[in-house]
């Protein structure tokens, strides 16, 4: 026997088609070429041996032939399942060669004719036996929006074992104010369990790194399609990091404005005051406020809050609001000079 098509899938010669197609997608899915981006070409030959090996003892006829003759009993042997195939394989001098279907054929037909890894498939051929229905449904994949369910050709609908999505994994990203005003980077750290061919899980450790964005808001996701924990008969789930705000202590966040209080004395609210602040970029900011500030009052400091995330150069604003300090007691002589320098503001 030449090519071991068992061993090839790691199961038994007694393996049901349930065992076979388990073996199958566990192999699959580590070594589709899509999966294997830095290594393709030995991911193209595994995957094209393993999908070979499939095709071969899936079918009753095949195996029976594999079984008896090894793969060298397809060359110069009948088609499976013929008269002669059956009673006298040996000596039948039909040329009938074996010619392994399309990989990716048999890919599409036990995982939906879309790439389950969300990217394309490097324009390979996809089964004919499978269509979409062009809103997104393909397979034992559907979109909520979708009316049907499209199915292979000659059966009854999807198979209710086909692998899933599983739900996303989230994992709350925090960051400052100031990260998400200039923009930064970050490194994490993850750890997740990585399916080996032979069907055992390692734990793998990670670098993954998080690009931020200026102006990013809290609820921004960033997501890493198959970061998430690898297991048998199941797609890897993706991995989701959610921009979280932390608290600062000048600053509060509306949308894309900037809000902030400052504590005035009085004396200021009425005569006018210059208030300093610094930003979130690091810049001194000095205000002139020239107007009465009463009860409710907001100045309002056009273009000097959060970056708008795709708007080049444009930013919210900056809107302060005051606390007036009001004295707890006056002196006589003071209230009577309060009288004579207010006394008729009323009036006006």
């Amino acid at each position: 026997m030449g090519v071991d098509y068992y061993n090839i899938l790691n199961v038994n010669r007694n393996a049901t088609d349930d065992e076979l197609k388990k073996a199958y997608r566990r192999l699959a899915m580590r070594w589709h070429p899509d999966k294997n981006p830095s290594n393709k070409k030995e991911a193209e030959a595994k995957f094209k041996q393993i999908s070979e090996a499939y095709e071969v003892l899936s079918d009753p006829d095949m195996r029976s032939i594999y079984d008896e003759y090894g793969d060298e009993g397809f060359k110069g042997m009948p088609p499976p399942g013929s008269q002669s195939a059956t009673s006298n394989r040996a000596s039948d001098p039909n040329d009938f060669k074996f010619n392994p279907r399309n990989a990716e054929d048999i890919f599409s037909e036990i995982f939906g004719s879309r790439n389950p890894f969300g990217s394309e498939s490097m324009n390979r051929a996809k089964s004919t036996r499978y269509q979409t229905d062009g809103n997104g449904t393909f397979g034992g994949f559907y979109s909520a929006n979708s009316t049907s369910r499209p199915y292979a050709e000659g059966t009854a609908g999807p198979s209710s074992d086909q692998p899933r999505k599983p739900p996303d994994v989230e994992k709350n990203l925090p960051c400052t104010l100031e990260e998400l005003y200039t923009g930064s980077k970050r490194n994490m750290k993850i750890s997740r369990n990585v399916l080996q061919s032979n069907g055992r899980t390692i734990v793998q450790t990670e670098i993954l790194t998080i690009e931020i964005k200026p102006g990013w808001k809290k609820g921004t996701r960033i997501t890493f399609p198959d970061k998430g924990n690898e297991q048998a008969d199941q797609l890897p789930a993706d991995l989701v990091f959610i921009i979280v705000e932390k608290p600062h202590d000048v600053y509060e966040r509306h949308g894309n404005d900037l809000c902030t209080h400052q504590k005035i004395t009085l004396v200021d609210a009425l005569a006018g005051t210059t208030i300093n602040m610094k930003t979130l970029d690091g810049r001194d900011l000095s205000i002139k406020v020239t107007d009465v500030v009463i009860p409710g009052y907001e100045l309002v400091v056009v273009k000097e809050g959060m970056p708008i995330a795709k708007a080049r150069n444009k930013k919210g604003n900056l809107i302060i609001k005051f606390d007036v300090k009001f004295p707890s007691k006056l002196r006589p002589e003071q209230q009577v000079a309060i009288r004579r320098v207010l006394g008729g503001l009323h009036q006006m």
